[in-house]
C-alpha cells in the first residue's frame, strides 16, 4: 500500500480498521485534491477556479437513514424517540462490510479538529472515497498545526464510502443509504450517499452527545461579535436567515453554523462555512458571493453555464445548492473561533403564516419554550393541491443532530441565559400583511434595523406591549421601522382572517409541545402561547 502525503506513523490507517488498500493519501492540500478530483472526473472547475461537484439523487441529508448504536452507554442517554437505533452486532456487520468494500481502493485521509476550544475539542480522522469529499471536510473542520500531524491521535473516525450499498436485511437499514453512528467506539460509517454534509453533521452529532455532560451547551447557530465585544448567536432552521444575518460587514464572524457555549464563552465547532447559494447575489450577500470565486471553495449541485459561470438562480438540481469554504475566506472572520459570553441570543423563524411580529423580547423561560419548539414555516410546495404554509417544529433548531433529550439542551440554554444576563429575541424573517401568497416577505432592511437596535442595546429602552397570543414583549415603535409591521394584526386587511390564522398557529405550538410537558417546570409551561379567548 502506498502512503502519500503527510502520514502519521504513530497512529496510521490501522486506527480505521481498514486493510488491503491500494493507497492512502494523507492530509493533501487544496491544490492536490482539486487536481485529483478534476482528473478523476469527480468535479469540474468554474471560470474562477472553484470546484463544482454534483451529489446525484441525494442533494441533502438523509436523516431517516441515520442510526445510533444502542448499547449500555448510549441506552439510558440517547433520546430514542428522535433517533433510530442499531444494535452493536448489526453495526459490526456493517463495519466489516465497509472494510471489505474499501479493499483495493485509493482513499483519502484528513486529520482535523471539531471545536476551537482545546478543552472541549474532538480530534477527527476522516477517510473518504472521493477527493472532493476530502477537500470539503478539510474546508469545514479545523486544521491542526502542521507540526502536530505526526503525533495526531484521533478521538473519532469517519469512513465515508458513497459507493457502498447497504442491505436492509443484513444491515438493518431502511435503504441502500446508511449512516451508522457508534458513539461509544466513536466510529461513523457513511454509505450510499454522495452528499458531503453528512460528514460535518456526524461530527456535530458526536459533540452534541459529549459536551452536555461537561456542562457545555452545543448549539446549531451562527455567531458574530461587535467592535465593543458584544457577542450574538443566531439560532434558526434552513431558510430563516441564520447565515445571511450573521455575515454582517461591521461585525466579526465567529462562525456560521455550529458552536458551543461553556465556562469561557462561545467557540466555533468548525473551521469553515457551508452556505446556501440558491439565488445568491453579489449585491445582497457580497461576502458569501466572493467566496464562490475563490480557488479551494467547493460548490455543491450548482449549475454552470457554457462559460463555466455559476448560475445561482438555477435550482434544477436542487434548491439546496451550497458553497463550502474555509472561514478565512471571509475577510472579517475571527482568527480564533472563540469569544466571550453572548449578550444577545437571536432565535430566527420564517413565519409563512404571517402571524408573528418581526421581533419580540423573551424571558429565559420563554426562550426555553421557543428553543424547544424550534418553529419555522415552509411556504406552499410545488405539489399539486398544496396551497397552505406548512409548520415545521425542529426542537433545539436542529432535532436530527440531537442525541440527548431536548430538555437537557433547553435547561442548559436557560441557565446560561439567566447566569450571564443574556437578552433573548425572537425574530421573524417571514411574512407580514398576510400569509404566504397574500402578504409580503418581511423587509430585510426592517429586520436588520431591528437586529441592530437589539444588538447595540438601544431596543431595551423602547416601549413594549404584550402580544395577546404569544405573551412575549413586542416593541411599539423603533426608529427607522414602519410602526405598522410591529403589530402584525394591523397589517392584515382582514382582521378576522388574522385571528383565525393566529388561532391555528397557537394550536400547532400547543400540540407540538405536548411531548415536552412532563419534562419542563411550570414557568416554562406558562410561557406557552394562549389565545385570549381561551384564557377568558
Amino acid at each position: 500500500m502506498d502512503q502519500i502525503g503527510t502520514r502519521n506513523p504513530q497512529s496510521g490507517i490501522e486506527t480505521t480498521g481498514l486493510e488491503g488498500l491500494a493507497s492512502v493519501r494523507w492530509n493533501l492540500s487544496e491544490a492536490e485534491l482539486v487536481e485529483i478530483a478534476v482528473r478523476r472526473g469527480e468535479a469540474r472547475l468554474t471560470a474562477h477556479g472553484a470546484l463544482v461537484a454534483t451529489t446525484g439523487k441525494h442533494t441533502g441529508r438523509s436523516p431517516k437513514d441515520k442510526f445510533i448504536v444502542r448499547d449500555e452507554a448510549t441506552g439510558p442517554v440517547v433520546w430514542w424517540d428522535n433517533n433510530a437505533a442499531m444494535d452493536p452486532e448489526t453495526f459490526e456487520r456493517l463495519y466489516a462490510d465497509f472494510k471489505a468494500t474499501a479493499e483495493g481502493r485509493d482513499l483519502f485521509v484528513q486529520d482535523l479538529i471539531g471545536g476551537a476550544d482545546p478543552e472541549n475539542a474532538i480530534k477527527v480522522r476522516v477517510v473518504t472515497e472521493y477527493a472532493w469529499h476530502s477537500l470539503f471536510i478539510r474546508n469545514l473542520l479545523i486544521r491542526p498545526p502542521l507540526d502536530t500531524l505526526e503525533s495526531f491521535v484521533p478521538d473519532m473516525t469517519i469512513i465515508d464510502l458513497p459507493s457502498f450499498k447497504a442491505d436492509p436485511e443484513r444491515h438493518g437499514s431502511r435503504s441502500e443509504t446508511v449512516i451508522g453512528v457508534d458513539l461509544t467506539r466513536n466510529i461513523v460509517l457513511i454509505g450510499g450517499t454522495s452528499y458531503a454534509g453528512e460528514m460535518k453533521k456526524s461530527v456535530f452529532t458526536a459533540l452534541n452527545y459529549r459536551l452536555p455532560a461537561k456542562g457545555v451547551m452545543p448549539m446549531h447557530c451562527s455567531a458574530n461579535v461587535g467592535s465593543k465585544g458584544d457577542v450574538a448567536v443566531f439560532f434558526g432552521l434552513s431558510g430563516t436567515g441564520k447565515t445571511t444575518l450573521s455575515a454582517e460587514p461591521t461585525r466579526t464572524l465567529i462562525g456560521d453554523d455550529e458552536h458551543g457555549w461553556g465556562e469561557n464563552g462561545i467557540f466555533n465547532f468548525e473551521g469553515g462555512c457551508y452556505a446556501k447559494t440558491i439565488r445568491l447575489s453579489a449585491e445582497a450577500e457580497p461576502e458569501i458571493f466572493a467566496t464562490t470565486r475563490r480557488f479551494g471553495t467547493v460548490l455543491e449541485n450548482v449549475v454552470l453555464d457554457d462559460r463555466r459561470m455559476p448560475d445561482f438562480d438555477d435550482g434544477s438540481l436542487t434548491e439546496n445548492t451550497r458553497a463550502a469554504y474555509p472561514l478565512h475566506f471571509i475577510a472579517n472572520a475571527s482568527e480564533t473561533g472563540r469569544d466571550g459570553h453572548p449578550q444577545n441570543v437571536i432565535m430566527l423563524t420564517a413565519d409563512a403564516f404571517g402571524v408573528l411580529p418581526p421581533i419580540a423580547r423573551l424571558t429565559p423561560a420563554e426562550a426555553m419554550y421557543h428553543f424547544l419548539s424550534g418553529y419555522t414555516a415552509k411556504v406552499a410546495g410545488t405539489e399539486k393541491g398544496v396551497n397552505e404554509p406548512e409548520a415545521t417544529f425542529s426542537t433545539c433548531f436542529g432535532a436530527p443532530f440531537m442525541p440527548r433529550h431536548p430538555t437537557e439542551y433547553g435547561n442548559l440554554l436557560r441557565d446560561l441565559i439567566a447566569r450571564h444576563g443574556t437578552h433573548c429575541w425572537l425574530v421573524n424573517t417571514g411574512w407580514t400583511g398576510g400569509a404566504y401568497g397574500t402578504g409580503k416577505r418581511m423587509p430585510i432592511k426592517a429586520t436588520r434595523t431591528l437586529l441592530n437596535a437589539a444588538l447595540d442595546g438601544s431596543l431595551n429602552g423602547a416601549e413594549f406591549r404584550t402580544d395577546p397570543n404569544f405573551g412575549f414583549q413586542v416593541p411599539v415603535a423603533v426608529e427607522g421601522v414602519d410602526a405598522s409591521i410591529l403589530d402584525p394584526r394591523s397589517t392584515w386587511s382582514d382582521k378576522a382572517a388574522y385571528d383565525r390564522q393566529a388561532a391555528k398557529l397557537v394550536s400547532m405550538f400547543a400540540k407540538n409541545f405536548e411531548k415536552f410537558a412532563g419534562h419542563v417546570d411550570d414557568e416554562v409551561t406558562q410561557a406557552a402561547p394562549v389565545l385570549p379567548m381561551a384564557a377568558e
